[in-house]
């Protein structure tokens, strides 16, 4: 081979080189999704939000008015914005729901009758408000761990899931901080639900 040849073959080689270090660009960016996360004081809200986080327990302390974290998933990332759930919180609730795009409920399976009839009442209150009734919903039965904690199929049931939600989208899942794939997993169904809202507005 002679000396224009070769040299020839380095310089594409470089170019090559070149091409896959420097022109490659950035990674396509992940959509963002705005969220709202509500449920009782001591479902578990904010214990959940912060192990996704990968942050530390022992830093975890009880939202009080409200909190934004952005939960970072493979193919999204989930800005969430937490709400306190405390009785004097509560009635508030409504003026954080503007520009979300979908809501996570997260309720204590293993509460008292009264907690749980509470909790019912909220979830039936955010299903039917006008800012957040067609939005997805991710309703999380948390605290699974423990001996009390009411099955999936008895939550469904008692909350009267079936009937109210119908036509809407909403997963109901159980978890728990010790099953941290279940809950990745329920995130993601979530995700795909809102991709698919997405493409249904791009549609119309």
């Amino acid at each position: 081979m002679s000396d224009l040849r070769i040299t020839e073959a380095f310089l594409y080689m470089d170019y090559l080189c070149f091409r896959a270090l420097c022109c490659k660009g950035p990674p396509p960016a992940r959509p963002e999704y705005d969220l709202v996360c509500i449920g009782l004081t001591g479902s578990g809200k904010t214990s959940l939000l912060s192990k996704l986080c990968s942050e530390s327990p022992e830093n975890v302390v009880s939202t009080t008015g409200f909190s934004i974290k952005a939960v970072p998933f493979q193919n999204a990332i989930l800005n969430v914005k937490e709400l306190g759930g405390a009785d004097n919180i509560r009635k508030y609730w409504s003026r954080y729901y503007q520009g979300s795009q979908g809501v996570i409920f997260v309720l204590d399976s293993a509460s008292s009758e009264d907690d749980l009839e509470t909790a019912r009442n909220e979830l039936h209150s955010a299903l039917q408000h006008p800012q957040l009734c067609t939005l997805p919903f991710l309703i999380l039965a948390n605290h699974q761990d423990k001996p009390a904690a009411r099955s999936v199929q008895e939550i469904k049931k008692y909350f009267e899931l079936e009937p109210l939600a119908r036509g809407k989208r909403w997963i109901l899942q159980p978890c728990s901080l010790d099953d941290m794939d279940a809950l990745k997993d329920s995130f993601s169904q979530l995700i795909h639900l809102l991709e698919e809202k997405d493409h249904e507005a791009m549609r119309m």
